[in-house]
């Protein structure tokens, strides 16, 4: 089944003013676990083109903030967001902190990173896990005491090992995969609780 460019969800989105059809995924996971309140400091990891960062905007309110990284050009400007397009591996985020003031640990990590896919599932799985390892050992740093870590991986056997690290790191894990995924999709997300 190939990816569907006008599904309802995507034409949801242009309607709704979103720069992708993902922010219903961070829409499902959040009124699950209730994940984001207002005036959290978010880390939101793979933001382009800028969804989950206007969802979480709109949560987080004027005096919340909103720390985006991404690769590629985050396409949305809100005014409690930090756009920075950058390799994560690369990225010293305790410059960034210092950089942009920021004196206190993130309330939520978030990460929608995902490799570039290939015709090859288990390429795509193993790039998957190093993007969701490189996500958790962010939210390890830099996230506070009971924060929450939402992280995208692709199904398969090294996704339940993943799992099995978070749980080694968090009090609460969870899998979970939205209704507004992709069928084609062989992605899930984990819901997690430090």
């Amino acid at each position: 089944m190939s990816y569907k460019h006008n599904d309802f969800y995507a034409q949801k989105a242009r309607k709704e003013n979103f720069a992708a059809r993902s922010v219903y995924k961070l829409e499902e996971i959040d009124r699950k676990y209730k994940l984001l309140k207002k005036d959290f400091f978010v880390i939101d990891l793979g933001a382009s083109p800028g969804s989950w960062m206007q969802y979480t905007s709109k949560i987080v309110g004027d005096n919340g903030m909103i720390l985006g990284i991404d690769l590629k050009p985050i396409e949305v400007k809100l005014k409690n967001g930090i756009n920075i397009q950058a390799d994560l591996n690369e990225v010293n985020m305790q410059v960034l902190f210092d950089k942009y003031k920021i004196e206190k640990k993130a309330d939520a990590v978030v990460s929608d990173m995902a490799p570039n896919t290939s015709s090859n599932r288990f390429t795509d799985q193993a790039r998957s896990i190093e993007l969701c390892m490189l996500a958790l050992d962010t939210a390890k740093r830099f996230l506070k005491p009971r924060g929450h870590f939402v992280c995208k991986i692709f199904d398969g056997e090294d996704a339940m090992t993943f799992r099995d690290e978070v749980k080694n790191n968090f009090e609460e894990c969870y899998t979970f995969r939205p209704k507004s995924t992709q069928a084609s999709s062989k992605e899930f997300c984990g819901g997690e609780v430090l």
